[in-house]
Formats: structure tokens, C-alpha cells, sequence
């Protein structure tokens, strides 16, 4: 029998091991995902991952004790992440396209966490969020190719736009609850986008071409990334911006998560009435989750439009509005992994199914279902506060 000293080392080690072994795995398997081209392996890791899935719903012991090691080793966790995160483009082995999808998913992240303030929170539906993607996209594009601002300057800039018009939204949509709440956001989107397509100085349907590629210290995000000796894609430029960009959102989201904005947004959600009557302003923090969504989207938006170059009304519809719904609620609301895994996996999907072809919805369809059928309340699902821990 060990003796009691030797446990809590015992227990030390343990966690370490399972916060450097879980993301390593994960990063490992993502990898595989990105650069699988027969539809058969893409399958077969897709059920892998669906029996991992059912191992953590089976055994809640075993997810408990990995949250509980992440909670214990949060500063090597954040150590492991930050490695990996640097490291992964290395692992693509200059794959571009792969790169790409890296980009894009991590954009639709920032979405999702921008969108879990209001709908995870706080319980507001906003099916307006790929309009405040727009606005931000359109705000610094046109600050760049009309005024020559510099992305770096017109970054904040369309955020600040986006969220004045996130204001702009949220006090007219205080007078509506639930159902009706959500078809003023639905309108809201409708309206930016046709804005977008008939205004002349937006370019019409025909978009905004020519939008310059960012620079920093001389070093223009069109050119290969060297480090160390070892050149990567352009695209490696981007993912490197775009991770900066999610880590910050995480940080943004746990700090208010963990703050009296959050725990009003919490109150809001299991009961608006209780919440008032406790003397929350709770037309206040609803505005206030608004501007927090559309603040990041902005961002969001302002990265895309410089990574592509080119930006068109159709790159902003109704629809991404509810893809960023459904990551969130497919991931977990209210659940920061969830949400990121949530948004990574519906953006793979679609590009990994392409196989099928004209059935390729059909199955992406059918593998969201059979997910939210092994994880009902999301792949990694809301957890209750917990207070003086």
C-alpha cells in the first residue's frame, strides 16, 4: 500500500500526463482529419471519434477526472496548447488547402464564441451574427481600399462598427421575447445583406475586389512564413493571426463567464422575471450581449475579408447565421470546448464529405443527428457553476 505522502505526487503526475496525452491526441486526430482524402478513412475517423463520444457518455467518471486535471494543471495545460497550437502548421507538412480549413474554422469559432454570449448565456436567439461578420468585413475593406488604412488600424475600427450596429440591434430588440426576438434579429440579417447587395459604395452584388494583404515589421502576409529555416505556406501567416485571435475570445469568454456580466447572463437564462426582481437591469445586459457578439464578429470578419481579398454580399447570408447557431448548440452552450469543437466540425464536414456529392448535405445531416443522438445536450455539454472551489 502507498504510503499517503506519495499520493498527492501520485495524483500530480497523473494529471500531467492526461493534460499533455488529451490535446496531443486531439491535434494528432485533427491532423489525420484535414489531410484525409478517401471517404473511406474520413468515415472511419468519424466513428472513432462517435465512440469516444459514447466511452465519455458511458463513463462520466473518466470526463470528470480529465476536467479535473486541466482544472488542477491549468498552467501546463496552457503551456501544452500554446505548443501545439504553434507546432500544428509543421505537422500539415506544408499542406495549403489543409492550412485553409484551419483558417476558416477558427474563424467560425470566434463566431460561435461570439454568438454562445447571447444564446449560452443568456438564452438569446440571434440568428443576426453573419451580419455583423458582414459588417466588419465590409467596414475595413472599405477603410482600406478608400482611405488607406492599414488592417492593423482598420481591425479595431470595424469592430467598433460592428458593434454600434450590435447596439443598434439590441435596443429595438428588447421590446420582443423568444420567437419574436429571433424573427427581429432574422430581419436584421436580411436587411444587411440586401443593403450590402444594392448599395453602390459596397460594390453591389458584385463585392469589394482588391483588398490589400496585411504587413507587419515589412513582412507581408502574401509571402511564405520562415521560421527557423523552414519556409511555411502564405496561408500559415493567417493561421497564426487567426489563433491569436481565438485565444483571445477564449480569454475574453472566461473572464466573463467567471464575472457579474456572466452570472447576470446566467440569471437571464434560467429565469428573466427572478432576474429583474432581483434588481438586474436586464434590458442592459441583453443590449450588452449584443455588443459583445458583434464586437467579435467584427474582428472575425475584418480577418477574413484581408485573408481572401475578396468579399460579395453571398459570403455573409442568412445561412452562416445558422451554421454559427448550430455549432453552438451542437458543441454545447455555454460551453467554451464545446463550442470550438462544435465550430471545427461543422466546418470539416461539409469540405471532408465532398465525396458524395450531391448527397454530401444529406450525410452531413445525418452525422450531426447521429452525434446529437449519442450527446443530446452537445458534444461537450453546459456544467453548473460551481462557487468557492
Amino acid at each position: 500500500m502507498a504510503h499517503p505522502s506519495t499520493q498527492p505526487s501520485g495524483n500530480a503526475l497523473s494529471a500531467a500526463f492526461i493534460v499533455i496525452a488529451v490535446p496531443l491526441i486531439g491535434a494528432a486526430f485533427l491532423r489525420q482529419f484535414l489531410l484525409a482524402e478517401d471517404w473511406r478513412l474520413v468515415l472511419g475517423l468519424l466513428a472513432l471519434f462517435a465512440v469516444v463520444l459514447v466511452v465519455l457518455e458511458r463513463l462520466p467518471a473518466l470526463e470528470t477526472r480529465i476536467e479535473t486535471a486541466f482544472a488542477r494543471q491549468s498552467r501546463l495545460a496552457l503551456l501544452v496548447g500554446i505548443v501545439v497550437v504553434l507546432g500544428f502548421p509543421f505537422a500539415l507538412g506544408g499542406n495549403t488547402y489543409a492550412l485553409h480549413l484551419c483558417v476558416i474554422s477558427m474563424l467560425y469559432a470566434v463566431l460561435a464564441l461570439a454568438l454562445n454570449f447571447q444564446l449560452g448565456s443568456a438564452n438569446i436567439p440571434n440568428f443576426a451574427t453573419g451580419a455583423s461578420y458582414g459588417i466588419g468585413a465590409y467596414a475595413s475593406a472599405l477603410l482600406a481600399l478608400n482611405f488607406g488604412v492599414s488592417f492593423w488600424l482598420a481591425l479595431p475600427a470595424a469592430a467598433v462598427v460592428a458593434t454600434i450596429f450590435g447596439f443598434l440591434l439590441g435596443i429595438p430588440s428588447m421590446r420582443t421575447r423568444d420567437s419574436y426576438l429571433a424573427l427581429v434579429t432574422i430581419a436584421f440579417g436580411v436587411v444587411v445583406h440586401q443593403l450590402l447587395n444594392n448599395l453602390d459604395f459596397t460594390g453591389g452584388p458584385n463585392g469589394l475586389v482588391g483588398i490589400p494583404v496585411p504587413e507587419l515589421f515589412g513582412h507581408a502576409f502574401s509571402d511564405p512564413l520562415v521560421v527557423f529555416g523552414h519556409a511555411l505556406p502564405p496561408q500559415a501567416n493567417f493561421y497564426y493571426l487567426s489563433a491569436l485571435l481565438v485565444f483571445i475570445s477564449i480569454v475574453f469568454a472566461e473572464r466573463l463567464h467567471d464575472s457579474r456580466v456572466g452570472l447576470a447572463w446566467n440569471a437571464l437564462r434560467a429565469d428573466e422575471l427572478a432576474a429583474r426582481c432581483q434588481g438586474i437591469n436586464v434590458t442592459w445586459y441583453k443590449v450588452l450581449a449584443f455588443a459583445v457578439d458583434a464586437f467579435l464578429a467584427g474582428f472575425a470578419g475584418t480577418i477574413y475579408a484581408f485573408y481572401v481579398g475578396f468579399i460579395s454580399p453571398d459570403n455573409f447570408t442568412f445561412l452562416v447565421s445558422v451554421t454559427i447557431m448550430t455549432m453552438v448548440i451542437a458543441g454545447g452552450m455555454d460551453n467554451i470546448l464545446g463550442v470550438i469543437v462544435g465550430a471545427f466540425l461543422l466546418t470539416l464536414l461539409p469540405e471532408k464529405l465532398r465525396a458524395f456529392s450531391d448527397y454530401r448535405i444529406l450525410f452531413f445531416g445525418v452525422t450531426v443527428i447521429l452525434f446529437l443522438m449519442i450527446r443530446p445536450q452537445g458534444l461537450f455539454p453546459q456544467r453548473l457553476r460551481r462557487y468557492g472551489d
